[in-house]
């Protein structure tokens, strides 16, 4: 898999599991310690976030972080 199609669908999977979780990306921003902006950019594949930005988003949304990769 490209590294592009990986950002994609991680993306998408953060904000599937997000809307899952009855958050909006202002909630889990504040929740992960992250900008608004940025969480936006990681779900449409603008920003790639790095492992902390990632271990941040699993642990706000009580998943372990394989699950963000589930796809």
């Amino acid at each position: 898999m490209d590294e592009k199609l990986l950002y994609e669908k991680l993306g998408k999977r953060i904000k599937y599991l997000r809307e899952s979780a009855h958050l909006t990306q202002e909630k889990l921003a504040e929740k992960c310690g992250i900008s608004l902006d940025y969480l936006g950019k990681i779900e449409v594949c603008i920003n790639k976030p790095g492992l902390k930005t990632l271990i941040k988003i699993s642990d706000a949304l009580d998943i372990p972080i394989k699950a963000l990769f589930d796809f």
